[in-house]
């Protein structure tokens, strides 16, 4: 929010000579973050000059430019007129006029040297409106006789021109946070600064509001869908306004005060409509009148309607969507913006004024859904007061009289079906209590008389302190629980008066085992070659289907956030993939040859519906409470995911460059496991979004599946806009630590020497490669030192459905050499269970 420090001066006292930064300081104490402090654009001197003479001469080019005396005063130093060359004719001599001198800086940071131009050597320049930032005008020259009217009649050369224009004040800018709504106005801004230093405010609403003298336009409100209970409007007022006289600028000072703060001058009408938000925090929309003589319905938009809004773009409304209708058809969306339809055009004298109250969250899910963010809409979406409807209004209406020339109706609407602000029962004890900072009884009800509350007793006081009932003023619709009461007490008293005290942290806690190996495994995945990511949680129903999810795969069973960052992505993943893809396709679309990337972080996995419950604030809460709260939390286990797309290895003098294929990703979840001591036996597997005939599905020693790893299908990765063979994984890590023993194991280093025995074993083609190795490794024994798959045929030589596989067994003993009777007798071991198990045939 821009605040011009001059128009804030008009509804609080300033004291003399107060600068942007202590007003932004002030404001800062209150809770505010200052975001810019914008120092003059213009710094002078800049002066009243008077035009004593005005020479044409014709340039080659035809241009005629004006070879001027004028006279400064004593701004120049010695008196004499100013020679100065202008390009402008809008004036002429005894015109006074504006001289930027040399040393002057104006907008865009433009300095003003005397300098040689034209044959003659110019010391100054006379300002245009635009040179200025006062408006768009570079055609001319301002000509303060007619700029300032009757006001330029005292005015003398040499004279300071900054503060005549308005030129001299600071504009400081403030970020509102999303619960002060009633601060993205200066009404509220200079109750605030009023609030933080005491000096008297005075309330710019509170102005004589005309009594209707009859019924004005026709409006009516229908809610088939309130959100949440709440009605869509609740108050509607509809005031007209008739012949306006379209010739008439917007007067100087209010186009001033919109640039301050940030807006661009559009004509008399919207500038009104917008100065008057600004002013007091009341949206307001125009229509012309002749486009509404129907009548104005308030209603939610049914399926089908369509709106050309005022930006061009034709929207298809939503039955969620609030409209105002006219004759059967909309004619704007609520609380966001107007329709093309209904537009003030250049030729529009008579208007309807809307000024009206709309429900928060029905503003907020519109403007998000069409993206379509206005001023209008972050402020109702903040919540603006119920009861300043008539006020703006009024106030519009009389800015339009009094400068456009039009006549208001003495006969309009004012529907009003508002509701007080229910009172909250509060323990004034409660600040201290929370804060941890003494506040007597006195002092809390001080503060919030301050901001406008209704205090009244309602109980015993108990030493000092008692319960009060405390009543929000209307334009403080945050205010509705307790803690909400205890926030301003402590921010009127100061954020500063608060101690800040460091928690006192255990010595040596250092990090959990978890913790540790959370780390580890991270460790593990980037020396392998992986950049690690990390993604925002989450993700949408398409990003399911472009993964291939059937419909009733339970990663579709996903929480919904009732407040997403993005409406088209309202889920929390219940997959690291999810979330993972994108980053992969994103750095793919940078020019990257490759994406190798992970992420370790939580995926969310629902249990049920089960609600949480409110703890009371103020309270330390049971051990039913806390095994309550935690039974709503979903379980949201850390897992493992990476994506390998295009080279995993580059082309260099070590050979040509090579795509991943399906056996890395297996390789890396397979290293991963043995790092914490954990077997894990792979199974053929079908998963999405992996080809169903290269993907492992990796099994724990319980039967657990910890993941799945493999290449991703052909018809996903066309879909997810990925490179063809790209290969991925997904692991439990919480799973990988729970199944892993707390102190590693380690088998001690022989000097031995070790016998190296090679098998070939014919088996069936559905048995499992993993479990023929699973049980040579348990027939052979303690002498077994390791045991790998070497070669693998399939073909005549076998028969159909058959498979040969050839397997290296290495023994070792730690304390002596192995003869060969204890070779062959571990051996035959290991093919005996195979046997039994898989029944494999020893080829010999």
């Amino acid at each position: 929010m821009h605040i011009p420090i001059n128009w804030l001066g008009e509804y609080v006292e300033l004291p003399q000579g107060v600068t942007g930064e202590q007003v932004a300081a002030d404001l800062v104490r209150l809770g505010f973050e200052e975001e810019s402090l914008g120092a003059q654009m213009i710094t002078g001197p800049l002066v009243v000059g008077k035009v004593l003479s005005r020479e044409p001469e014709p340039q080659k080019n035809g241009k005629v430019i004006n070879w001027c005396q004028v006279d400064v005063g004593q701004a120049n130093g010695t008196g004499e007129p100013q020679g100065i060359i202008c390009g402008a004719h809008n004036f002429d001599v005894d015109d006074l006029v504006v001289v930027s001198l040399p040393g002057a800086v104006l907008s865009g940071g433009f300095e003003i040297s005397e300098r040689k131009t034209y044959g003659h050597l110019s010391a100054g320049m006379i300002c245009s409106a635009a040179e200025l930032g006062l408006g768009d005008d570079h055609d001319g020259i301002i000509v303060l006789t007619e700029y300032l009217g009757e006001d330029a009649s005292s005015l003398q050369p040499g004279q300071d021109a900054l503060p005549l224009l308005g030129l001299d004040s600071q504009t400081i800018e403030v970020n509102v946070t999303p619960d002060r709504g009633y601060a993205m106005s200066m009404r509220g801004l200079a109750r605030e600064y009023s609030h933080a230093t005491g000096s008297r405010f005075t309330d710019p609403a509170a102005l004589a509001v005309d009594t209707p003298s009859g019924d004005g336009v026709p409006v009516s409100v229908t809610d088939s869908g309130p959100i949440r209970g709440v009605p869509g409007c609740d108050r509607y007022v509809a005031r007209v306004v008739r012949g306006i006289d379209r010739s008439r600028p917007t007067p100087r000072w209010m186009a001033k005060r919109l640039t301050d703060a940030g807006m661009r001058p559009l004509g008399l009408i919207v500038d009104v409509t917008n100065y008057v938000m600004l002013a007091l925090g009341q949206p307001l929309h125009a229509f012309d009148l002749g486009a509404v003589r129907d009548g104005i319905e308030v209603r939610r938009a049914a399926a089908g309607e369509k709106l050309t809004t005022l930006d061009g773009k034709e929207r298809s409304l939503d039955p969620e969507d609030l409209v105002i209708t006219s004759g059967g058809g909309p004619v704007a969306l609520a609380g966001v913006m107007g329709g093309a339809d209904s537009e003030i055009g250049d030729e529009t004298t008579d208007l309807l004024l809307e000024s009206a109250h709309f429900d928060a969250v029905s503003i907020a899910r519109t403007a998000r859904r069409h993206r379509l963010v206005s001023e209008a809409s972050k402020r109702y979406e903040r919540r603006v007061d119920p009861q300043l409807a008539p006020s703006a209004a009024q106030l519009a209406v009389d800015l339009l009289v009094e400068h456009g020339g039009g006549v208001a109706e003495t006969a309009f609407t004012d529907l009003d079906h508002t509701t007080s602000p229910e009172p909250i029962r509060f323990d004034t004890a409660h600040p201290t209590a929370l804060v941890g900072v003494e506040y007597d009884r006195a002092t809390v009800i001080d503060r919030l008389a301050m901001i406008g509350c209704r205090v009244e007793a309602d109980g015993a006081a108990d030493g000092g302190h008692g319960t009060v009932l405390v009543t929000p003023p209307s334009w403080r619709p945050d205010l509705t629980i307790p803690v909400d009461l205890v926030e301003e007490v402590a921010r009127l008293s100061g954020y500063d008066e608060i101690p800040s005290v460091l928690p006192q942290a255990p010595g040596g806690g250092g990090l959990t085992l978890s913790q540790r190996r959370r780390r580890i495994a991270a460790d593990l995945l980037a020396d392998a070659g992986l950049h690690q990511v990390v993604t925002l949680p989450m993700t949408s129903a398409a990003q399911w289907d472009r993964l291939g999810y059937p419909e009733d795969d339970p990663r579709r069973n996903a929480l919904r956030l009732h407040n997403p960052l993005s409406a088209e992505e309202p889920f929390l993943r219940t997959s690291l993939l999810q979330t993972l893809v994108p980053a992969a396709r994103r750095n793919l679309a940078r020019g990257q040859r490759g994406a190798a990337v992970y992420e370790l972080g939580r995926v969310v996995l629902p249990s049920g519906d089960v609600v949480a419950p409110v703890q009371d604030v103020g309270l330390e809460p049971s051990a039913e409470m806390l095994q309550a709260l935690a039974d709503a939390v979903p379980h949201q286990p850390f897992h493992a995911a990476g994506i390998i797309a295009g080279e995993w290895e580059r082309q260099g003098w070590w050979g040509p460059a090579r795509a991943a294929e399906w056996s890395d990703a297996v390789e890396l979840v397979l290293g991963l496991a043995g790092r914490f001591g954990v077997e894990v036996t792979l199974e053929q597997a079908q998963h999405a979004p992996f080809h169903p005939g290269r993907c492992a599905r990796l099994v724990l020693a319980d039967g657990t599946t910890w993941g799945h790893a493999g290449e991703l299908h052909p018809q996903r990765l066309a879909e997810l806009e990925l490179p063809e063979r790209t290969v991925g994984f997904e692991v439990d890590v919480d799973a990988l630590i729970e199944a892993s023993p707390e102190v590693s194991t380690h088998r001690d280093f022989s000097d031995q020497p070790f016998s190296r025995v090679d098998v070939a074993l014919l088996t069936d083609l559905s048995v499992p490669a993993s479990d023929i190795g699973a049980a040579l490794r348990e027939g052979a024994g303690e002498l077994l030192e390791s045991v790998e798959m070497f070669d693998q045929y399939t073909g005549e030589q076998v028969g159909p459905g058959r498979r040969s596989t050839a397997w290296r067994l290495t023994f070792r003993a730690t304390d002596r050499t192995l003869t060969n009777e204890e070779t062959n007798a571990a051996r035959d071991a290991a093919i005996a269970l195979v046997t039994e198990r898989t029944g494999a045939q020893h080829r010999g």
